[in-house]
């Protein structure tokens, strides 16, 4: 009761609503729940080895500071957890009441002076500041966790069921590749080596495709999210949930580390902007937007509309074109923009 946070989210839905609407209800609830547990450590200086104040060992303090340990990893954590419990809550849900499907989740936490940016899935936030772009999330895609979920399939082949290799090729192999030695890559290389192509070699891919296109299990475009749990690989018993994380990467902005400015906003949005749009084009639309309508009070949800048509585009015949010629977004595309300065406190 005595300590003030704010939320925002963006849920991403695939193969139906279902799992989006649960997580929109149910995600903030957790993440509260999640830093009511922690909170005698978070109004701490430093967090406490035992919550209940009691000291064990003489050294717990000296433990806890030798691991750097300090009231934002408590928050990182809560919200780490809270993404867990959550999937949990929608794959009950889901089996309950015989449905599938699956969310990207993208979740903002201004809490004790720093804003917390939760992401798993394929949507981004970036704060726009007077003078700098931050991004504050990374894409998960099969591509880029290529790695984790090939660790995953070395540990654990049953999960691939006899259905497909682990190893990544640049291209699909055909029969005739069988006893040449092609470039191939395992799940501790950064780099690329040459290994003999065996029949084994030949089974689809674990991570198939380039760009929009790559597909964890030939199924999914995302390799982080909530849900999912009853996904299976079509025409097979292979399940996709095993490699599909729902936990989250948190990054931290501190404001007491910047001079926040009237215009600085965070955007959030989901892939539907970031496929057409980059960071550069969408700050740009942001400073611009904002410094031509300073008395406007409604101007930051105006900035968000602006943005959604901009990356929507406009009909031309058949087709949705940009203002560039390219191809518009044929994603759904949500958008919050928020501001980060506070007047009362000037």
């Amino acid at each position: 009761q005595f300590l003030t946070g704010y939320y925002w989210a963006l849920f991403d839905g695939h193969g139906g609503p279902e799992a989006a609407i649960i997580a929109s209800n149910y995600l903030h609830y957790c993440i509260k729940q999640k830093l009511e547990e922690v909170v005698g450590g978070i109004t701490e200086a430093r967090p406490p080895m035992h919550l209940s104040g009691r000291c064990v060992c003489d050294s717990d303090p000296q433990f806890v500071e030798e691991k750097h340990i300090h009231a934002e990893d408590l928050v990182v954590g809560a919200l780490e957890n809270a993404f867990q419990e959550c999937d949990e809550v929608i794959g009950q849900e889901m089996e309950a009441t015989n449905q599938t499907g699956g969310c990207t989740a993208l979740a903002a936490l201004y809490f004790q002076g720093k804003l917390y940016v939760a992401n798993a899935g394929d949507s981004r936030a970036i704060l726009v500041l007077k003078d700098d772009i931050v991004p504050m999330s990374c894409e998960f895609t099969p591509e880029t966790e290529r790695q984790r979920i090939q660790h995953l399939a070395f540990l654990s082949p049953k999960l691939l069921d006899g259905e497909f290799t682990r190893f990544e090729f640049p291209r699909r192999l055909k029969g005739d590749d069988v006893g040449q030695k092609v470039l191939y890559r395992d799940y501790f290389m950064e780099g690329w080596g040459y290994k003999m192509v065996e029949k084994a070699d030949l089974k689809y891919p674990l991570v198939h495709g380039h760009g929009k296109q790559a597909r964890l299990l030939g199924t999914l475009a995302v390799s982080r999210g909530l849900g999912d749990h009853q996904l299976k690989v079509i025409d097979t018993n292979i399940e996709v949930k095993p490699f599909l994380s729902c936990i989250p990467k948190v990054n931290v902005f501190d404001f007491a580390l910047h001079d926040i400015k009237e215009d600085d906003v965070l955007i959030m949005a989901t892939d539907g902007l970031w496929d057409v749009l980059c960071n550069k084009e969408v700050a740009h639309m942001a400073r611009s937007f904002l410094a031509e309508n300073r008395t406007d009070p409604h101007r930051f949800s105006e900035l968000a509309e602006c943005l959604v048509c901009r990356a929507r585009g406009k009909k031309r015949g058949h087709q949705w074109m940009l203002d560039d010629s390219h191809e518009a977004s044929y994603d759904d595309i949500s958008v919050f923009v928020i501001p980060l300065h506070n007047r009362e406190e000037d």
